[in-house]
Formats: C-alpha cells, structure tokens, sequence
C-alpha cells in the first residue's frame, strides 16, 4: 500500500514541480514584475528601511490584530524553517552549486510575488465571527474575483489543512529532535539506544509548548514571533557569516562554480548533474518552498495586521523573500561551499550536510549551537503554520472548528518525533506545490487590480509629499 502511494505521489509531484510549474512561477512573477515596472527595485530601499525601522517600534495592535512588524515576523517565522537549512543542501547535492543561481533567480521575481500576495491579501481581507481580520490567498479569490471562482479558494484551503501537518508541523519537529539528538550524542550525554526516548520526550515537551502559543490566539502569536525571528536570525547568519570569513579564500572560486554551474552543472559536478533543466528545477522549487513566494501562505499573516495601506504592507514581503533566500539560503550555500567538505552530487542531503560544514569549520563543540539554530528554525516554523492551518479550515468551515484544529495540530508533534517522515515529507511538499496553482491563477487574474492599487498608492505618496 505504501509503495503504492510513495509511485503515485512520484508522479504527481513530478508533474507539479516539472515543467508546467516552472513556468507558471516564472512567468507569472515574471509578469507581475512588468506590470509593477519591477517594484521589488524601485521600492527596495522602502522595503528595508520600513522594515528595520519597525524593530524599534512601541507601537501596540488592538484585540484580534497585529502591528505591520509582528506580522512581518509571524510570516518570516514560517519562511525561515528547516528549508534554508536542509533545503538549500538538497538542491545543491542533486543539482550542483548551480541551483543557488536559479534560486536567486526565482527569489528575484519572487520577491514582487510575495509583494503582490500581501498586497491583496490586506485589500480583500475581512473579519470573522470573533472580529478578527482574516484575509489570504482564498479570501482574496474570494472576494476578488467573485463567486464563480469560489470552487478554487476553497481548493486552496483544502490543500492548505493537508500541508500544514507534515510541511509545517511534522518534518518540523523530527528536525528539532534529530539536532538535538546529535548534540547529546557529540556530547556523549546519551547512546544510541536512548534517542527514541529523547525523540519521546521532545516530542511531548514541542507539544504542549505550540498548544500554549498558539491557544493564546493570534496576538500570542505574533509575540512569540516578534522575539523569535531576529534572534534566531541573527544567530544564524553570525554562525555562517563566520564559516565564510574563515574560509574567505574559497569565495572567488564558489561564486564561478555557483554561475558557471547554472548553465554548464555537469562541469563542476563531474558529469554526475548533467541536466542544465534540473539544477534550474531544484533551485527554483527549493527556493519556494523557503520563502513561499507563490504560495501565498505568508499573506495570511499579514492581513491580519493593523494597517489601512494595502500597498505599504506590501513591500515587507519584498524584504521577507530578501531575507529569506538572498542573506539565509546564500549564507547556508556559502557555509556547504566554502567549508570544503565533500558533497556526493546527486545524492539526496539534508541538514545534516549544512551541519557538517559548520563543524569541519568550527569544531564539534559548535554543534550545541547548531541545534540551538535548527530549534528556533523549527519552531517558528510549527507556530507560523498553525496559524495558516487555522485559518484555512476556518474558510472551509468556521471560526468553531479552530480550537479542535489546533489541539490535533499540537497532537502531530508526537508523530513528527517518533515517526520516519520520508514518504510524508515528500507527499507535503507535493501539497505544498499544489497550494501554488490556484494561488498563481489568482495573481494572474487579479494583476489588473494589483497596477490599480500601486497607481493609487503612489498618488496618495505625490499629494501628501505637496
């Protein structure tokens, strides 16, 4: 039966992440970025000044809602997950250091994507039964573009509760206990025979700490975040900036394989990737499944902010995809390239390969904070996800089936311990591409609309700057 499952999610992941994906991702962000007149560029420095500035904001959201930088947060807390960690090393191990190329190439269109999700999803948002803002990929489909595409907001939905579990939550929490387990084993703190027990123990401990976060509602959410983000983030990018400047001879020599390998793999890989399609596929694909451009996932954090300028939340998702793929995916490449430890191309490789370069760089010792690093990843991944989750099933149902959602979304945690998640990995991350194409229909349909607000924006920019 499994075998059987595992051959037909084979197709039909094969298919979604082939080549009618590439180029709907492509051409769709490819569009957008022509009909904005490439607004992640001309509005870049906003972004990042918006978002910085943010940080040392006091100001408080009122009951149900969250401050423009918690919902910037919450979303990250979603993004930044074990996909910049375990993600980046698969697309370099089967398709070559040219799949970082690829990956900044889709994060480049991704980046006015995300622009336009956010966007959208805070123009089209509403309130629910219990007055909060609810908004996202279905209500923007929804109210967007009326009802005769409702079919497809709640197909979005329905492919949204069946990733939140594995892709969320899941694959999650065995990362958490597969790091921490191997810090006590470096450590010689338990034997081999102790770490189902420790997975055991983890598991129930991840349990009932995402049940407390997130039965506090949304605002205990975005708190969580709002203190998470930038401190994991930060730790991370000091962690694998440093691997660099150790081993910043190395740099030239990475940066020609990452572009000359983007079109010629088979050249810096040995022949083992020989396929120019296939490292433009893995970098594309693992590029979104980090920072989610095209999913529209990250939208629904951030309708639920506290803002009447649609446009002006909008490009925090421009920094989102920036921060996500072109400072932690890079950093991540960089740590596995430069440290020089062998990479098998084309064998699968996960976090484990990422690790080995911090260690070969800084010793074993560092692999306590590894595992601190891949917590916080892991973590803010489980709560940003639950808060997606809940609001998809509540589009399909209502605002009562949320509390019963988030006990058994708390509940999978014990499964993600103590389970081989292989085949429910890959049969999330095929979900996970189905979640894309309503979304991208959407967008597409909805790019009219998109000009009309930013035109609008820009104007009220002019008459207020007189």
């Amino acid at each position: 039966m499994l075998q059987t499952i595992e051959a037909i999610n084979s197709v039909v992941n094969n298919f979604i992440w082939g080549v009618p994906a590439m180029i709907c991702i492509i051409g769709v962000g490819l569009l957008l970025s022509i009909r904005t007149r490439f607004i992640q560029i001309r509005r870049f420095p906003q972004a990042i000044k918006g978002t910085i500035g943010k940080i040392f904001s006091t100001k408080q959201a009122g009951d149900g809602a969250l401050t423009p930088f918690q919902a910037v947060c919450t979303a990250l807390s979603a993004t930044v997950g074990t996909g910049n960690i375990a993600g980046v090393a698969g697309a370099i191990a089967i398709g070559g250091p040219g799949a970082v190329f690829w990956m900044w190439v889709s994060a480049f269109l991704g980046m006015c994507t995300k622009f336009a999700e956010v966007t959208l999803a805070v123009h089209f948002r509403e309130r629910n039964a219990n007055g909060d803002y609810v908004g996202g990929p279905m209500y923007y489909i929804k109210n967007g573009l009326g009802k005769k595409w409702h079919w497809l907001a709640i197909l979005y939905s329905m492919f949204g509760v069946l990733t939140v579990a594995g892709t969320g939550n899941a694959t999650q929490v065995n990362t958490i206990t597969t790091s921490i387990n191997s810090a006590l084993l470096n450590f010689n703190l338990i034997d081999d025979s102790q770490t189902g027990l420790t997975a055991l123990i983890i598991g129930i401990i991840i349990t009932i700490v995402v049940g407390m976060v997130l039965f506090g509602g949304i605002k205990r959410i975005g708190s969580v975040s709002e203190r998470l983000v930038p401190f994991m983030a930060v730790l991370y990018i000091v962690l694998a900036g440093g691997v660099v400047l150790l081993n910043i001879g190395s740099v030239p020599g990475v940066f020609r394989d990452i572009f000359y390998g983007a079109f010629n793999p088979q050249a810096v890989t040995g022949g083992i990737v020989g396929s120019f399609f296939l490292s433009m596929k893995k970098g594309v694909s693992r590029g979104i499944f980090s920072n989610e451009a095209g999913l529209g996932t990250g939208s629904i954090a951030h309708a639920c902010t506290e803002t009447d300028k649609p446009v002006k939340q909008g490009f925090f998702g421009i920094f989102e995809v920036f921060a996500d793929t072109f400072v932690i995916c890079t950093l991540t490449a960089l740590t596995i390239l430069c440290s020089g430890v062998s990479v098998n191309y084309g064998e699968a490789a996960g976090a484990e390969l990422t690790i080995s370069g911090f260690t070969s760089t800084y010793g074993g010792w560092i692999s306590i904070f590894t595992a601190i690093a891949m917590c916080c990843f892991a973590f803010s991944t489980i709560i940003g996800w639950g808060l997606y989750g809940a609001r998809c099933i509540e589009f399909i149902f209502s605002a009562k089936i949320i509390k019963p959602f988030m006990l058994v979304y708390s509940l999978v945690a014990l499964v993600g311990a103590t389970m081989d998640l292989g085949l429910l990995w890959s049969i999330a991350d095929t979900f996970n591409g189905l979640m894309a194409i309503p979304n991208l229909i959407a967008l597409f349909l909805l790019s009219g609309t998109l000009v009309k607000l930013v035109k609008e924006h820009v104007a009220a920019e002019e008459k207020s700057n007189l």
